[in-house]
């Protein structure tokens, strides 16, 4: 499963955009683009969002248990 930095960054590279250009489509900071595809964990969920609302996602909370049950399956 990747996360939130690999499918940022090659989401972002996918459509041939620079951290700054990226930044200005989805209006956030260029800090914003930068700590997501760092790894970075003191994240704004709705600036993630702003993000991830450019590849038609969302982030979501999601019971661990469920998640572990998915997986073994």
């Amino acid at each position: 499963m990747k996360d939130l930095a690999e499918f940022v960054k090659e989401r972002r590279k996918a459509v041939d955009l620079t951290q700054e250009e990226f930044s200005e489509r989805a209006g956030v900071a260029l800090t914003v683009i930068r700590k997501i595809e760092q790894g970075k964990t003191n994240l704004n969920l709705e600036k993630v969002n702003l993000v991830l609302a450019m590849f038609g996602h969302t982030l979501v909370p999601v019971s661990l248990k469920k998640l572990n049950e998915d997986e073994t399956r």
